[in-house]
């Protein structure tokens, strides 16, 4: 079957070769940047390309169960990686904005109390630290079950990711909203469906 022929090759991908891929685009943007490849704004060019790649990766990270659950399809060892691959690239975000684009700290604590997509894009990452302090396996062993449930975060930050890029949009525009029915779409699947009693 193509489910276990998918599942044999993902059980001979290394770890380190999904952080390498992951990565690339980062270096790739950077490129385009440096080159004149992002356009007039290469500031806001790259601050952009790097946060919605952020947004596919907690996207992929969320596909994972529900392809598992479904199509029988195991990936779940990539789910740490991909999480630490999202942080790194909302962190990158996080810096460009910070020391490229914005540059007077004053003016950045202004930018987070007042532009309600600045606050919200703030409480995705600052959602996101205690998970990438405690993706690794002591972490699992010590909380224990805890540690499912702290993870379960995940679900609150992609939706919050969503809401930034729409908000960020300002208007109605076809990507984001793509991007946010999609998480809609993803955290729905994992809603328990109600058992309706046996009729007599």
């Amino acid at each position: 079957m193509i489910t276990d022929r998918v599942n044999q090759i993902a059980r001979r991908v290394p770890n380190w070769l999904v952080y390498i891929l992951g990565i690339s685009p980062a270096g790739w943007f950077l490129y385009l940047g440096l080159t004149g490849g992002l356009g007039a704004e290469p500031i806001k060019s790259l601050e952009h390309e790097l946060g919605e790649f952020a947004l596919k990766l907690l996207i992929a990270g969320l596909c994972i169960t529900p392809l598992r659950k479904h199509l029988g399809v195991n990936l779940i060892k990539f789910r740490r990686a991909i999480g630490v691959l999202a942080f790194t690239y909302v962190f990158s975000h996080l810096l460009v904005w910070l020391v490229l684009d914005v540059q007077i700290v004053s003016q950045i604590w202004a930018d987070i109390l007042k532009r309600p997509y600045i606050t919200v894009g703030m409480v995705g990452f600052v959602l996101m630290i205690p998970l990438v302090v405690t993706s690794n396996n002591l972490s699992v062993r010590k909380l224990g079950v805890r540690w499912r449930k702290l993870h379960k975060l995940t679900y609150g930050i992609a939706f919050v990711g969503a809401l930034h890029f729409v908000m960020v949009a300002k208007g109605i525009q076809i990507e984001p909203i793509s991007y946010m029915l999609v998480v809609i779409g993803l955290l729905a699947l994992r809603v328990p469906k109600k058992t309706l009693p046996l009729q007599r």
